[in-house]
C-alpha cells in the first residue's frame, strides 16, 4: 500500500511540475528552428549569417523581456547573448548587470 502511495505521489509530482512551465519560458522561433540540423562552412557562410541574426534578435528581445536590459544584437554574437543571459539567470540580486557585460567584447 506504501509503494502504490508513493508511486501515485511521485507521479502527480511529475505532471504539476510539467505543467509550472509556462510557455514564455520555451525556446521557439521559426526563424531558428528552420536552421535545426543544418551545418556551415564556417562563419562567412551566409546561411550561418543569417542564422546568427535570427539568434542574436531574439536572444536580445528574450533578455529585454526577462531582465529589461536592453542589449544591441549588433554588438554581441547570438552564442554571446546566450552566454549573458546564463549569467543574468545567475547572478546575485546584489550585482549589476554591467559586471557581467564587461566580461564581453563587443563586435564591431
Amino acid at each position: 500500500m506504501k509503494c502504490i502511495l508513493l508511486a501515485f505521489v511521485m507521479i502527480s509530482w511529475l505532471f504539476l511540475a510539467a505543467f509550472e512551465t509556462s510557455a514564455d519560458e520555451v525556446f521557439f522561433d521559426s526563424q531558428l528552428l528552420t536552421q535545426a540540423g543544418k551545418s556551415y562552412g564556417g562563419i562567412q557562410d551566409p546561411e550561418y549569417i543569417s542564422y546568427d541574426q535570427a539568434l542574436r534578435d531574439y536572444m536580445a528581445k528574450r533578455i529585454k523581456q526577462k531582465f529589461g536590459i536592453e542589449l544591441d544584437s549588433k554588438k554581441y554574437s547570438g552564442f554571446d547573448l546566450l552566454e549573458i543571459e546564463s549569467f543574468f539567470d545567475c547572478k546575485k540580486s546584489d550585482e549589476p548587470f554591467d559586471l557581467f557585460l564587461k566580461m564581453f567584447p563587443r563586435q564591431r
